[in-house]
This record gives C-alpha cells, sequence and structure tokens, in this order.
C-alpha cells in the first residue's frame, strides 16, 4: 500500500510539472529567419580517394517562439548526388519541421560520387532551400567529382569581387605542374611580389564567377609548350559545354614592376568572360603582358582588354568574342602573325568587332572625358570577320595616337582607300578559313590572297606557325601557313 501510494503521488506531481510547461506559438511572421552553422557545406578532397562523405549542418531558430519549417528540400530533386538525413530519415525534400525557440536543429549532409568518373564536371553542387512562413533560404552544397587540385577561395577583401585565395604570396613563387588539374572555385590570387608559373601540359578549370588575379606588382608566367600548352577554360566538361562562352570570369592582370613582365607562352585560353584583361589602374605599369602561340577564342565579352599597358603578341589566335575580340584603350602594342578573327553568332553583342583602339574614355561616374597616347604596329597579320569594320577606331585630339599596319588583311570600309597608316595591307578580300563555325581559322584554299605575300623579316621573328609550321620563305598573313 506504501508503495502504492508513492507512485501514486509521483505521477501526480509529473502530471502537474507537464500541466504547467509552458507552450510557445508558433510565430508566422515572414521577416523571421533560420540561422545557420554556414552558408556553404563543403565536401573538401577527400573525394581524391572516397566517393562519399558527410557532414552536418546546423539550423538554429534565436526567437522566443517556436517556428515551422513548412519545407526542406534539395534543389536539385532525384538527380541531386545530395541526400539529407532528419531524425534517422533520409530524403530529398520533408515538410513541417518545427524548431523549438531558442533551439536547433541537427542534419546529416551526404553526397555520393564517383571521383575517378571523368565524365563528371569538377564541381558538383546543389541547394539546400528552407522555405520558413514563405521566406525562402537556401545554403549551397559543394563537393569535388574529380582527382584534382582545388583552389577555393576562403578570403574577402572589399577591393575583390567574391572570396579569394592567395596562391603565390609576396616574394613566393608557386609554381602549378601537371601531374592533377587545378580547378579554381573563386579568385586565385598573385599578391604583390609574387609569382605564379603554370608549367606546359597543365590544366586549370575555372568554375562560374572565377578566374586569376595579378595584384599589383604581381607576376603570372604560362611557360606551355607547342606539345603540351597550358590549357584554361571552365570547369564544366560534358560535350554540350565544349564550345559555351561565359564560363568563368577572367584572367586580370594589374600594373606591374620593372622586370617582372607577365608571360603567356603556348596557351589554350577559352570559353570565359574575358580572356585577357590588362589595366594599368593603381598605377603606371612598369611591365607589359608578352603573349606568344597562344589561342583566345569564345568569351562571351573580350579576348584581349587593355587599358594602358604595353602589349607584345606573337603567332596568336583570337577567335570569336561577344563583345570585341581586341579592344585597347591608350598603351603601346605590337601584334605579329596574328588572326583575329571575329564570326560571333550569339543573340547579343551582334555588332561586335575584332579590333577596336582607343585614346579617350569617359568616366562612368563623373562622365569627365580622358585622353591618354596610343600606339600600334600590326605586322603580317589578319583582322577580318561578319561587320563591314571589323578595325574601328575612338581617337580625340588631345592625345597622339598613332597606328601602322605593315603586309596585313584588314576588314574596313573606313580604311579602304586610306594609305597613311598603312603598308603593302590587302582591304575586305575573303581569307578563306577553313570553319568559322569551330574556330578553325586555318588557310582552306589556294585562292587565298594572304598566302606568300607577308613580309620575311616579320616572318624571321616567328618563323614556325600556330602548328609549327616552318614560314621561310615568303610567310603567309596570319597565324597559320597555309598547307594544301
Amino acid at each position: 500500500m506504501k508503495k502504492r501510494y508513492c507512485l501514486l503521488i509521483l505521477s501526480a506531481f509529473l502530471l502537474l510539472g507537464y500541466s504547467c510547461k509552458k507552450v510557445n506559438p508558433i510565430n508566422p511572421d515572414s521577416n523571421l529567419k533560420l540561422s545557420f552553422s554556414t552558408d556553404t557545406v563543403l565536401f573538401d578532397t577527400v573525394f581524391t580517394t572516397l566517393g562519399s562523405a558527410t557532414h552536418h549542418l546546423m539550423v538554429y531558430n534565436p526567437y522566443s517562439d517556436d517556428l515551422k519549417i513548412s519545407s526542406i528540400r534539395l534543389v536539385g530533386g532525384e538527380e541531386s548526388p545530395f541526400r539529407i538525413n532528419l531524425d534517422g530519415e533520409n530524403a530529398i525534400e520533408f515538410y513541417d519541421k518545427i524548431i523549438p525557440a531558442k533551439d536547433s536543429l541537427y542534419s546529416f549532409m551526404r553526397v555520393t560520387i564517383n571521383p575517378n568518373d571523368l565524365n563528371s564536371p569538377f564541381v558538383v553542387e546543389d541547394e539546400l532551400e528552407f522555405v520558413t512562413n514563405g521566406n525562402i533560404q537556401k545554403i549551397k552544397l559543394l563537393a569535388w567529382g574529380q582527382n584534382a587540385i582545388y583552389i577555393v577561395g576562403d578570403k574577402v577583401t572589399s577591393a575583390i569581387q567574391g572570396k579569394y585565395k592567395i596562391v603565390a604570396d609576396s616574394l613566393e613563387t608557386t609554381v602549378w605542374t601537371p601531374e592533377l588539374p587545378y580547378v579554381i572555385y573563386g579568385c586565385a590570387l598573385i599578391n604583390s611580389y609574387g609569382t605564379l608559373r603554370i608549367e606546359a601540359g597543365t590544366k586549370v578549370y575555372c568554375h562560374q564567377g572565377s578566374g586569376i588575379l595579378s595584384w599589383s606588382d604581381g607576376q603570372l608566367i604560362i611557360d606551355g609548350t607547342a606539345e603540351n600548352p597550358v590549357v584554361i577554360q571552365g570547369d564544366r566538361l560534358e560535350a554540350y559545354y565544349k564550345d559555351t562562352p561565359g564560363q568563368w570570369e577572367q584572367i586580370l592582370l594589374l600594373d606591374g614592376r620593372a622586370g617582372a613582365d607577365h608571360r603567356i607562352s603556348h596557351a589554350n585560353i577559352r570559353n570565359g568572360t574575358v580572356g585577357l584583361s590588362c589595366q594599368s589602374m593603381l598605377k603606371v605599369t612598369e611591365c607589359a603582358l608578352r603573349i606568344d602561340n597562344t589561342v583566345i577564342e569564345n568569351m562571351s565579352a573580350y579576348g584581349l582588354y587593355s587599358v594602358l599597358y604595353p602589349v607584345e603578341a606573337k603567332n596568336f589566335m583570337i577567335a570569336n568574342c561577344g563583345m570585341g575580340n581586341v579592344w585597347a584603350f591608350g598603351g603601346d602594342y605590337r601584334f605579329v602573325h596574328g588572326t583575329i578573327a571575329n564570326y560571333w553568332s550569339g543573340n547579343e553583342h551582334k555588332n561586335s568587332t575584332a579590333l577596336t583602339v582607343l585614346n579617350r574614355a569617359k568616366d562612368g561616374q563623373t562622365q569627365e572625358i580622358f585622353y591618354y597616347p596610343f600606339n600600334m604596329e600590326v605586322d603580317n597579320c589578319i583582322v577580318y570577320g561578319t561587320e563591314k569594320d571589323e578595325f574601328v577606331t575612338a581617337f580625340g585630339p588631345d592625345a597622339d595616337s598613332t597606328f601602322r599596319f605593315d603586309h596585313c588583311l584588314i576588314k574596313t570600309e573606313k580604311y579602304a582607300n586610306a594609305t597613311a597608316g598603312f603598308s603593302h595591307c590587302l582591304f575586305n578580300l575573303e581569307p578563306y578559313f577553313a570553319n568559322t563555325r569551330t574556330n578553325d581559322l586555318h588557310i582552306d584554299s589556294i585562292a587565298s590572297p594572304v598566302i606568300g605575300v607577308g613580309n620575311p623579316l616579320f616572318g624571321n621573328e616567328v618563323p614556325y606557325d600556330l602548328d609549327g609550321v616552318s614560314r621561310v620563305g615568303m610567310p603567309d598573313l596570319g597565324a597559320y601557313q597555309y598547307r594544301p
């Protein structure tokens, strides 16, 4: 009897405690937001050896009322390689989950990938979407799909858009080698007085919005060879993306120090927004950009974009760019045996031109006009495309500006009858490229007017074309010698 009496008293106390427990209302305010332990769940280089991994995500309710999450789902649905685990249940979506006031929800995220599947993209991503009182919040999910060296932005500053990672710090030389590809997610930054050298055969893949930035007084050296060029492109390897422009941002080179020229040799740079952007902005640059045996193609904006920079390019091709192949404002330029041809077929920027040069520019905020001297020499080159004028100038009288074309083929109506600035040039004659749709700008007909009409002096500067074919004798114009 005594034992039963004690149990009755204990039960009464438990019931009393339960009945007195505070019940928090569910707050329907759409301005309330969840808090998370991170904004990105990153599955890192574990995928160089394993095909799956698990991470956790904490979801917090920081308020004094309960919150109901009406839905939690993977945006990629059934096709997503990721899975969520809540309360021991694996799924791609959940509904009506309540987080008590000042409490949290613990979730596991799992991804399964074959890291050796060469058909998968390098960066596998999805988003985890939370809907609370109609308020949508998303967490990024990132995993590596192939064996590679991943350069992931982990720093932020107001001077650089997005996250960046320093790959070559001050007074440091970093060498990227060809054993594994490099995948850039964010901005790969070369710091002041740092040098990044990319060896022959190295492949660099840039994610959407990513690229390489050489800060003021930094240096970029690309040391490709004819047999093993350096390739820089987007990180999507599916066939659909093979020739899709705009997949990554740019290679941006700021002003440099004396004796530390940026050098791009035997490189293939394709499918980005801007191939090479060199800008003397923070100070007057003391270095130059030197390019040889390089192809830049399928850029949604510009192939080569230059502001007040000395640029020397030899034996090169720049093809099909949405806003212009070469855009140069101020500075000194020399182009030798280049093919600059624009057959852009995108819906926007239909009037893009192969070569645009200026000595004046307008400040976007103050609308003030600035003038800077401009000088350009173009030798044994082809400047061509679908526009009536593929060579466009915008010169004002307040700065000295000169250009000279020597032994070139140029598509232009404006300068077709000009003599000043042109020596032994051809105008508006069909060059007979092999296939402009695929950027095959080899000469494909014995009827081409560019065959054998180049100046041998310029040919001797670059005695072999982009394919390694000899230019001995009378060289052809452009980057390629004609081969029957």
